[in-house]
This record gives C-alpha cells, structure tokens and sequence, in this order.
C-alpha cells in the first residue's frame, strides 16, 4: 500500500485557479461567507451562518485554537538595508514557555535579506505603552533553510508582548500583498488562545458568536484542541510524486479534558473544523496504536508515512483511550506532541466524520487531505465552486464534507 501510495502523481491533484478567483481580503462579516456543501452526496450552496441547521443533530464540533504571533520582525541596519527575521517557531523549548520569556530567548527562523546580514546583531527599538525597548537579534548556525536567532531585549516584557508589538501579522504569500491593520483582527479566529501559529487555521475564521450561540441552542458541543501551524503548511508538492515530498513538523497540544470529552460522546459524530484539526485528532489516534504496542513512550512523535505501514484494528476510541491513560500515569493535564502526518488518498480516517475546510492551493498536501475524505468528488465540488462564484484560499469560502 505504502509505494502505491508514494507513486500518487500531484499532477493529478491540480485544477485552474484564476488569480481573480482568490480572496484577497475577507468579506465584511465573517459569517456571511458563502458555504459549499457535501452531504449525502449531494452538493448545495449556503451562506456561513446557516451550518448549524446543516450539522446532525449527533455533531461534535472540534477546533484548533491557536493564535497566529506577529511573527515579522524587521531591523534597519545603519546602511539602510532592512533585514527580516520571521520567527518559525522556539528552539529547544515550549511554544508557551518561550514567550513567557522576559529577557532572552531563541528561535527558528527565516532570514530576509540573509546576504545583507554580514556580521554583528541586529537592533531596533520598540515602543510598548510609551516605554522605548531595545530589541537585539544575533545569528547564529543555519539549520536546513533557516536559522537559529537570539532575541534579548530590555523593559522586562514578555517575549509576546515583544512580538505583539514590534512584529507583523504574516499573511499567505498568495495573497500578494502585505499586511494592513485590519488583518491583526480577520486574520485571527475569534476562538484564538494559544499563540505559536505563522499562519490561521483558516477555515474557523468563519466562526462568530452568533454562530456558536445556535450551535449551543441545537445542544452540539464544540471542543478545542491545539496544533500551532508552521510556513510549511504553505509549501506547495514541488516532486513529481507525493512519495518524494517531506512533510513539516507541527506542534500538537491537546489537553487530558479533550480527550476525556471525546471518549464522553461515542455516539457523537466528530466534525473537525480546519484540516489542523484533522491532523491533530488522526495524529492522536496513531500515537495512541503506538502506546498499545509500548505504553512506555516518551513522548508523541507520529512520522509522515505511519498509518501506510500499520495493519491495525484498534478503533478510534481504543486508541484514544491509551493516550489518556498514558497522560494517567504520567499525571500530566497537557500532551505536547509533533506530527509530520500526511493524510493522502488511500488514507483510512479512524477518528474524523466530518469536515469544515476552505478551498485549498493546487497541489497541496491540504488538497489530498480533502481527497482521502470525499474522494475524487474533490473535483467536482471545487468546479462546482468556480461556476458559481466562491472566492478561494485562506480569506475565501468554505466547504462543509459529510462524506
């Protein structure tokens, strides 16, 4: 299964995209987005607000609530060149713990303008409620792409109050244009609370409070896991076939209260909102085969081509189950986790029923995600969609799957 799996052709997972066709700022009211369906093989055409009388009444809803940082950090050197620093994610330590930080800190990071940069810190100044902070970056070894930062700075602020201020909200490459102010608000889902993301679970920035008022007067409960989405979830498959594409590592963090829910509700059907969702409830269900196979693991890694090399039949439940009774006897009330998961055609879904995502890019690891659930439908909806005048991408439309 796995090098029937690896020999898949991205280009069979491409469609024409007119760039008129992409969203590049979102619609007045979040809510008043327009919604795509798939239910019970038939595709409709909705606004947002209407998917709580759309869901089963057996639904639960589960969300990823990180919060995108300002993760753009620009330095003016003294000869007038403007270096950018944008932050990936903590070297060597927790998302939280890293922004807890008050002096210093280190980071994976991109470098714009690396050629520039010869030698020496990089420093600017910060205004935060009228106090002038100086914020230093310095260089350190190259890791892939990339590179490793040393952040201090003065005032005794937290590193998130730092980046709050001095940073700017990165916007998808593909939306060709740069942040303006309104984007630190739209950009974000109402629902946001763990920061560590470079980029917005995209498809809960639909969501309103109105919204969740209905789901709660038809009685579906919603639940909040964490999954803080790296730059790679924009890196298109570049490889003649997905076997030759490296998936990016992502931080999971779910709590014991999360799964304690779940395994509450067997009877519920678990729609998860955002492909980061996806990732993070599978992602849970492969660790939780590795725990009934070693229940004294360290810790959760899931590797990119697992599910392809494990003939399992422990249910979602089952394995949800040796996770929480991992976290027991290890008395912890938070797992931390990675994943490098990739969900493709041929995937067999064990905890996700359902799906609220966006219109993905050509060629992307989102789109095969999409494929594994619906199947080749995948091509008829999307056509379905540039017929009849849905907007695309990260600020676009969305779709509700009900395979």
């Amino acid at each position: 299964m796995l090098d029937e799996l690896k020999n898949i052709a991205i280009a069979d997972y491409d469609y024409p995209l007119p760039d008129d066709r992409v969203a590049r700022f979102p619609v007045d009211q979040r809510d008043h987005s327009k919604l795509l369906t798939l239910i019970g093989g038939t595709i409709g055409e909705h606004r947002f607000y209407e998917i709580p009388d759309l869901l089963p009444q057996n639904s639960l809803l589960v969300f990823n609530n990180t919060k995108v940082i300002h993760a753009r950090l620009f330095f003016r050197k003294p000869t007038g060149s403007t270096i950018e620093v944008f932050c990936l994610e903590p070297y060597q330590m927790p998302v939280a713990q890293s922004f807890e930080q008050r002096e210093h800190c280190t980071w994976n990071c991109f470098v714009g303008n690396n050629k520039k940069w010869k030698s020496g810190s990089l420093e600017r100044i910060v205004d935060i409620d009228g106090q002038a902070v100086t914020l230093t970056a310095t260089r350190q070894q190259a890791v892939g792409n990339a590179w490793i930062i040393d952040f201090e700075w003065t005032g005794g602020f937290s590193f998130a109050e730092i980046i709050d201020r001095a940073g700017v909200i990165p916007l998808p490459p593909y939306l060709g244009r740069e942040a303006e102010q309104s984007d630190a608000d739209r950009y974000q889902t109402v629902y946001a609370e763990h920061e560590g993301s470079v980029a917005a679970p995209t498809a809960g920035l639909h969501f309103t409070p109105q919204v969740f008022d209905r789901l709660a007067h038809r009685g579906i409960p919603t639940e909040y896991l964490t999954l803080h989405v790296g730059a790679g979830t924009f890196k298109p498959v570049s490889t003649p076939t997905i076997g030759q594409h490296e998936m990016h590592v992502e931080k999971v963090q779910v709590s014991f209260d999360n799964i304690s829910h779940i395994l509450a509700h067997p009877d519920r059907r678990l729609i998860a909102v955002g492909t980061t969702s996806v990732r993070t409830l599978e992602s849970l269900y492969w660790f939780g085969v590795q725990l009934h196979a070693n229940p004294d693991l360290d810790a959760m890694h899931v590797d990119q081509w697992e599910p392809y090399q494990s003939d399992t039949r422990l249910t979602g439940h089952e394995a949800l189950a040796h996770v929480l009774e991992w976290m027991q006897r290890r008395d912890i009330d938070h797992l931390d986790g990675d994943t490098r998961l990739m969900i493709a055609p041929g995937y067999t879904y064990r905890v996700v029923q359902g799906l609220v995502t966006n219109f993905h890019q050509p060629k992307s690891t989102l789109l095969l995600l999409v494929s594994a659930m619906i199947g080749d439908r995948w091509r008829e909806c999307y056509r379905f969609a540039l017929d009849h005048g849905f907007r695309f991408l990260s600020y676009g439309d969305s779709c509700l799957f009900l395979p």
